[in-house]
C-alpha cells in the first residue's frame, strides 16, 4: 500500500504499524527530541506497537536537534 512518509510517496506492507514502519525506516526511537504525526495528529511513543497505518496515511516523522 502507498503512504506518504515525510512528504514522499513510499510503498509500504498492508498492515504495517509505525513501530515497524519506523524499524524499516533504521530510525531510533529517542525519549526526548522525538515525535511522529500521522495525518497532522501526534501519536504518542505509547501507541506506536498497535497504531496500523492505512492507505493514504500522512506520516511525518519529526527529530528536534537542540543548538545554539
Amino acid at each position: 500500500m502507498k503512504i506518504y512518509l515525510n512528504g514522499e510517496e513510499t510503498d509500504v506492507p498492508e498492515g504495517i504499524t509505525l513501530a515497524k514502519l519506523i524499524e524499516l525506516k533504521g530510525i531510533k526511537i529517542r525519549e526526548v527530541g522525538f515525535a511522529v504525526s500521522v495525518n497532522e495528529e501526534v501519536v504518542p511513543k505509547s501507541k506506536y506497537e498497535e497504531y496500523i497505518l492505512s492507505e493514504g496515511d500522512k506520516v511525518e516523522i519529526v527529530h528536534i536537534v537542540g543548538g545554539g
